[in-house]
């Protein structure tokens, strides 16, 4: 697939009922395009979980095989480690049936075919693609067999094909309440994938500051302006250097993010997706119809910067840590901050502290920027 073709691909995340225009559900819905079939999501409580799961009905829906999203929701402080369980569980038993059909090949037992079909599926069962292939022809060969290793087979054949394990939060969750939990899943080594849908605010609740706020940005318990900088969960992310770390967004670049998922999904081992989603709480002027216009203009005045950090070209001798962004136009910056109410009602109400801090938002953007231009540059 390609940006293109994933466009006529059925989304199983549909008529959601979040805000007209919010900058949040094209992330979900381009991921369920992608590997919805195969998807279980430990969804964080937030916006996130609301239009998810909005009783009676859901937005997550099935394909013509009646194969789509499973999808749970647990609580802020402990989600990331809900979707590891998950994960956990779902391995073991695919642990299970690998056992029976080591048994099967070492004993002798069931035909020369369906044994061949064991093995194949044996070296195939990390594997997204081949494990789906091999799984359905795995299945048919079994059904057409009455001994008992191939009906212990079929009772769990829906673990057959390796699943894609989400774990999706806002940023309240993922750089605040539930940020251990995030930490101990990345620690953990597991492969799973966790995407950060980054407001930075906390939405949902009605728009509280969270590490995630910028200096300058006005939030409720920052009413005068947030007063220190912006946490870097991806840079706190790559320091474990097995870790795939992403900074995204949809509206500056689709290319980059359906790249970054495919990287991501596939990479054998956590993944940490961060994606700049525009949001209600934002107050921008022209309102949410302007979502990806501004994902854009984020990225080009050097609020928002696109990079993806993978481990696995580490061990080609390349630098891991790749900058998708081009260089800023930094004398767009403080016209992309007067188009948002979050910034212009701090120069309404304290003029002159609006000024500093503006000042501070432009010089931390360049701060970080610069720091991603000298990793790049290093030399593996």
């Amino acid at each position: 697939k390609n940006v293109k073709g994933n466009q006529f691909a059925q989304p199983l995340f549909e008529f959601s009922g979040a805000c007209a225009g919010c900058g949040e559900t094209p992330y979900i819905k381009t991921i369920t395009q992608l590997f919805g079939e195969r998807m279980m999501v430990a969804n964080a409580t937030g916006c996130t979980s609301i239009y998810s799961a909005s009783a009676p009905s859901t937005p997550y829906c099935t394909n013509e095989k009646g194969q789509g999203p499973a999808w749970a929701n647990s609580l802020f402080e402990d989600n990331a480690e809900y979707g590891l369980g998950m994960h956990v569980g779902v391995e073991k038993l695919r642990d299970g049936l690998a056992s029976i059909m080591q048994k099967a090949i070492a004993e002798d037992a069931c035909s020369e075919e369906i044994k061949a079909l064991m093995q194949e599926w044996l070296d195939a069962r990390h594997l997204a693609t081949a494990s789906a292939e091999v799984s359905a022809r795995l299945i048919a060969a079994c059904e057409k067999c009455d001994c008992d290793t191939c009906k212990a087979i079929l009772e769990k054949k829906q673990f057959l094909v390796k699943k894609s394990q989400w774990i999706i939060g806002g940023d309240g969750w993922g750089y605040d309440i539930g940020f251990g939990g995030v930490d101990h899943v990345l620690a953990s080594g597991e492969d799973v994938n966790i995407l950060v849908i980054d407001t930075e605010v906390y939405s949902n609740t009605g728009g509280q500051s969270s590490k995630a706020t910028p200096v300058g940005a006005v939030a409720k318990f920052a009413s005068m302006g947030k007063r220190v900088r912006k946490k870097d969960l991806g840079a706190i992310a790559m320091t474990y250097g097995y870790v795939y770390v992403a900074q995204v967004s949809i509206g500056a670049s689709q290319t980059q993010l359906f790249n970054v998922l495919k990287e991501a999904e596939a990479y054998p081992g956590p993944s940490l997706i961060i994606a700049y989603a525009p949001c209600i709480n934002h107050g921008i002027k022209g309102g949410l119809t302007r979502t990806q216009a501004v994902g854009k203009e984020a990225v080009a005045c050097g609020y928002w910067h696109l990079w993806h950090y993978n481990p696995q070209l580490e061990a080609e001798g390349k630098n891991p840590f790749v900058l998708d962004s081009k260089e800023p136009d930094w004398s767009k910056f403080r016209d992309f901050l007067m188009k948002e109410v979050r910034y212009t009602s701090l120069q309404k109400t304290f003029p002159a502290e609006a000024d500093e801090l503006f000042a501070a938002a432009e010089e931390n953007a360049k701060w970080r920027y610069d720091s991603y231009v000298r990793r790049s540059k290093m030399e593996f």
